[in-house]
């Protein structure tokens, strides 16, 4: 069921069970922008959950994804062909989806990607890769690398923040997302303490997994800063 968490932002869960337990978030400031969209199997689905916060996908202005894993993009197939408006990633992900980057082939989720991006590309005609400090309208685009070469976060500017898989929040706690599921973990640990130095005040962090914390994010985030920088986490 949606979750309305600030005026304009609404938490949408699209997902199934945990591990592929997926949030999408809808933000309406004038412009209607979803970002990421979950699977294309969801349950909810994202039209559901989308009608359940009082939009259609004829509403959606635009599509912010934080970066190209399946769980977070293929659910805009799901949207056409009402939505037809651009959508927006990194540009190492856009690479990476579309061809112009080769992950090494030994690489644990470089050799999935190649052999599931023919099957599963972007759903859309208009693309557009973004870098570090592009603006979107009231979103501020960040790098924030290692779960993806590509992953960026977004950050409005009353103070809301899309993380994406920059870090997952699993029974209160966050914590960096897993091994298994990333390219490169002292890339990622490098880009949580970044991220947080660059940023303004959060006021709600709206991850891609887990439940978004809107309250205490100073004091949640620096726990998960002091584990990051914890040696034994790094073993």
């Amino acid at each position: 069921m949606a979750e309305q968490l600030q005026p304009d932002a609404w938490l949408l869960d699209v997902g199934l069970v945990r591990p592929f337990d997926t949030n999408s978030y809808l933000v309406d400031d004038g412009t209607v922008t979803l970002i990421d969209t979950g699977l294309w199997v969801n349950w909810p689905s994202l039209r559901s959950e989308l009608a359940d916060a009082g939009y259609k996908p004829a509403d959606i202005d635009r599509v912010l994804l934080t970066h190209y894993d399946l769980d977070h993009t293929t659910g805009l197939g799901r949207l056409a062909p009402a939505f037809d408006g651009p959508i927006y990633i990194g540009q190492r992900d856009y690479d990476l989806a579309t061809g112009g980057f080769d992950p090494p082939l030994c690489h644990h989720k470089g050799l999935f990607h190649r052999l599931v991006r023919p099957f599963f590309p972007i759903a859309g005609d208009d693309i557009r890769p973004v870098r570090d400090g592009d603006r979107i309208g009231s979103f501020t685009v960040f790098d924030t690398p290692g779960h993806n070469p590509g992953h960026v976060a977004y950050v409005h500017e009353d103070g809301a923040a899309f993380v994406g898989d920059l870090v997952w929040e699993r029974d209160g706690t966050l914590t960096p997302p897993v091994w298994l599921d990333s390219y490169d973990m002292d890339e990622l640990r490098a880009s949580i303490a970044n991220f947080w130095s660059r940023t303004p005040r959060i006021s709600t962090l709206a991850m891609g997994h887990g439940d978004p914390i809107t309250s205490d994010v100073d004091r949640r985030y620096r726990e998960l800063l002091a584990a990051v920088e914890d040696p034994a986490m790094q073993a």
